[in-house]
């Protein structure tokens, strides 16, 4: 489980992580990110000014399909995301 990692980075070493993480998992593991994930559409919301902080140090705050790509190339599977009333969503990968 990691939580407020990826965010931290851009894609190519967030996908490192991933990658390393599939690597070291049990065949039948998960992989747990607890990140903000940026929803659709134009309506406000605390990640999308969370994401424009992280422009000025590295990184950023992705969307579903940023992290089912992210994932993909890890060699994961983006299994589901659990909102949470925390302002954050815990998301599950699976091996692909």
């Amino acid at each position: 489980m990691m939580r407020h990692i990826i965010h931290d980075w851009e894609d190519g070493e967030a996908i490192t992580i991933l990658r390393n993480c599939r690597d070291a998992m049990n065949p039948d593991g998960k992989v747990l990110v607890v990140e903000t994930v940026i929803p659709a559409g134009n309506e406000p919301c605390f990640g999308k000014w969370l994401d424009l902080m992280m422009l000025l140090i590295g990184g950023r705050e992705r969307t579903e399909e940023e992290y089912k790509r992210l994932f993909a190339a890890s060699g994961l599977r983006l299994n589901r995301i659990v909102p949470t009333c925390a302002g954050v969503s815990i998301i599950e990968g699976v091996r692909a």
